[in-house]
């Protein structure tokens, strides 16, 4: 766990949104248009927004084209997280992870139980880094989008969340880790 020193700036991180529809296009796309205005009203960049079928293999290949770019360093996918035939996000984008981010689906789960109670253990959010990019996926609806940015991804794609956040893990020449340098004051009076 990376620790953030008091005065770590904002920084703005490159971010992509895909919807995972195979009846939405942008016109009916409520849930990419708020994740869309989150991202922007925060201060942080859209690079691209894309809509995709739920399939597996186009799922992936569109998060898979986005990893593999310097100038995105988190994914927001929405959509195809349930459990009918045709929601597969899951399947598409665990095998990219490097590394799971469990207490993401953990903790949008608990979120979602204050709204919809037991129903919430059909939720099959999910998050990892891929090629130090973070894909976070959720339900495409956009009161679940809401939850997701608002409980979660809005603060822990901020660089100045204490105690730790993400971005210097994603953007490792930024100084976002003060507290974690060798002889620094802040790392001998939190014995880390």
């Amino acid at each position: 766990m990376a620790h953030v020193s008091a005065d770590a700036p904002f920084v703005p991180l490159g971010i992509a949104v895909l919807t995972v529809s195979d009846t939405r296009g942008f016109a009916e796309d409520g849930s990419g248009d708020l994740l869309e205005a989150r991202l922007t009203e925060t201060g942080h960049d859209l690079i691209e927004r894309r809509i995709v079928p739920d399939d597996i293999y186009q799922i992936r290949a569109a998060v898979s084209q986005w990893v593999a770019r310097d100038d995105v360093q988190a994914i927001l996918v929405n959509g195809g997280t349930g459990f009918t035939a045709r929601d597969t996000t899951p399947e598409a984008l665990t095998p990219l992870f490097d590394k799971a981010i469990d207490g993401y689906g953990e903790l949008f789960r608990q979120l979602s139980f204050a709204s919809i109670g037991a129903s919430t253990i059909q939720s099959r959010a999910v998050a990892g880094v891929a090629n130090r990019t973070l894909v976070f996926a959720m339900p495409g609806s956009p009161r679940a989008c809401a939850m997701a940015w608002n409980g979660i991804l809005v603060s822990q794609l901020d660089a100045r969340t204490r105690p730790c956040n993400f971005v210097a893990m994603v953007l490792p020449e930024a100084e976002h880790c003060a507290s974690r340098q060798p002889g620094s004051s802040a790392t001998a009076k939190e014995g880390v």
